[in-house]
């Protein structure tokens, strides 16, 4: 895999604090067998200060912030914790979902080995809005808005509604195949259909914060190539 310059995938840089596109299948931090290249690992090779302020899954494309000092990481980890940094997601959801700003409130336990469960007995508070942006015939376009910062909040959360994310094969997220959507479809001999994302359609779509500086700020991600040429097909074969 070709990895990004850094420099390519900032879209905001003060003194103190940096806001990148991170592509999918870049893990945030360290994951625990060590050889592999990184955010924080990209980011530190920039300048040697930088702290990641909140994690994206490995899969998950978008807005990511990092902090170029300790003080920085401070304010902005402070503004984590007070739930003032909002977060707006984009996710393309198997079938046609509604959701006229639906609020999911339910309890998360971490159980380990990276999975999460509902557990109104021993999960943490948690919370996501949603808000169905546009309708295809089999799948639905929605924005999320997470109160609370869970591991996997989004994905279980849509979950729970049978509006799994498309290729979110951990909470029963079927791939999209161009097969199921254009009529005629056929493939050459031998050959296996691969899907037309190889991820889940999640992305971090737009972040908004104080800086260290008490400027306020909004930072949009663009969507990566993959998830714009879904929507792009989605536009064209499944409207």
């Amino acid at each position: 895999m070709k990895f990004p310059k850094f420099t390519d995938l900032i879209l905001f840089e003060d003194n103190d604090v940096i806001v990148v596109n991170k592509p999918p299948f870049i893990a945030s931090l360290d994951e625990r067998e060590g050889g592999e290249i990184n955010m924080l690992r990209l980011a530190k090779q920039y300048i040697d200060d930088a702290q990641i302020c909140h994690r994206l899954d490995k899969e998950t494309s978008g807005a990511l912030i990092i902090a170029k000092n300790p003080e920085a990481y401070r304010a902005v980890s402070m503004q984590f914790e007070r739930r003032k940094v909002k977060k707006v997601y984009h996710a393309v959801i198997d079938g046609t979902h509604v959701f006229d700003d639906l609020k999911v409130d339910l309890p998360i336990l971490n159980v380990g080995k990276s999975s999460v469960t509902i557990s109104r007995q021993e999960g943490k508070p948690a919370e996501t809005w949603f808000k169905s942006l546009q309708y295809f015939k089999h799948y639905t376009l929605v924005e999320c808005r997470p109160v609370t910062g869970r591991m996997h909040q989004i994905r279980i959360h849509l979950a729970t509604q049978r509006a799994s994310i498309a290729g979110d094969e951990m909470y029963k997220g079927q791939p999209v195949y161009l097969s199921k959507l254009k009529r005629k479809y056929t493939l050459g001999k031998d050959q296996e259909e691969q899907p037309i994302m190889k991820r889940f359609a999640l992305h971090a779509y737009e972040v908004s914060f104080k800086l260290p500086s008490g400027e306020d700020v909004c930072i949009h991600a663009p969507y990566p190539k993959d998830f714009e040429t879904l929507l792009k097909l989605l536009n064209k074969f499944d409207s």
